[in-house]
């Protein structure tokens, strides 16, 4: 007798499909998805408008995607999906500086800039000086360590988010640690700012009764030949969203004071007008494995 589908063994009845897949790694995801997500509909037991109306989310999603705009990646984060494979796959139990979210708004080809320059092309916002070393586990310092760095201007917006009202590639750049491992970069200090809630994660959110907010950061990537890249953000110490993060990317090893300062002849060595603000912090990389 046929094993036709039924409800109790529907899962069954999927997975019996792919006994011709030759992909083991593809298999075992497919498998386990499939169970996941049977389990899941048995559990809530949706109706058909119901069904339909998370049909009609997920196309909404796949349709606010574009070259500037990623909208599955933003659900993802805002799910805690993202930051739980980040945690999973970089699980910083040796001392290596600890990995967080991507996040939706990197964008490939920023410009290499001379050590000390400015990120900051608008103006907008209150100048900072952001500074410290890479090193690897010995404590040596890394030369030729590149540290690729975004975040938002002074008023929340990255500039991807203002087409034709902004500069290209503002508050963006890449640095090379020379010898001493050193680098330090000028920007504005952080603001907090809500992730977009104009497409559809926007109303997932606004239904759970959750705010949109991320505490101000600015992102990293740490890169090496012979180190382990490391995707990561440092997090204004005293921001009030903190312990309520959006998409759930703090790390307590992650936050980090930003002290005010109005020495002006600081300030003039550094290139920036006071008062202003100086970050320190230190990254350190693991060996790329051999």
């Amino acid at each position: 007798m046929a094993d036709y589908f039924t409800e109790e063994h529907s899962a069954d009845a999927v997975i019996a499909r792919l006994s011709n897949c030759d992909d083991p790694r593809f298999k075992q995801i497919m498998e386990a998805a499939i169970r996941h997500l049977h389990d899941f509909v048995k559990d809530v037991e949706p109706t058909m408008a119901e069904w339909q109306q998370a049909i009609g989310f997920l196309t909404a999603i796949g349709q606010m995607c574009d070259d500037k705009r990623q909208e599955w990646i933003l659900a993802s984060d805002t799910l805690g999906v993202s930051m739980l494979v980040e945690t999973i796959n970089h699980r910083a139990t040796d001392g290596r500086t600890e990995a967080t979210v991507l996040g939706p708004f990197h964008v490939e080809g920023a410009e290499t800039l001379p050590m000390g320059a400015d990120i900051c092309r608008d103006g907008k916002g209150e100048p900072c000086v952001v500074s410290g070393t890479v090193r690897d586990f010995d404590g040596a310092p890394v030369e030729g360590a590149v540290l690729d760095v975004w975040q938002t201007n002074g008023e929340g917006f990255y500039d991807v988010q203002q087409p034709g009202d902004t500069y290209e590639m503002n508050m963006r750049g890449k640095f090379v640690t020379g010898a001493d491992g050193r680098y330090w970069f000028r920007t504005v200090k952080p603001v907090s700012y809500p992730v977009p809630v104009d497409g559809p994660v926007g109303g997932m959110l606004g239904k759970m009764g959750r705010h949109a907010f991320r505490p101000a950061h600015l992102h990293f990537i740490v890169s090496h030949p012979k180190h382990e890249t490391v995707v990561t953000h440092i997090f204004v110490d005293g921001d009030p969203y903190l312990e309520s993060d959006a998409v759930f990317g703090v790390k307590e090893s992650l936050i980090v004071p930003f002290v005010a300062n109005d020495d002006t002849a600081r300030a003039e060595k550094h290139g920036v007008s006071a008062p202003f603000w100086t970050a320190d912090f230190d990254f350190t990389l693991a060996s790329s494995p051999t």
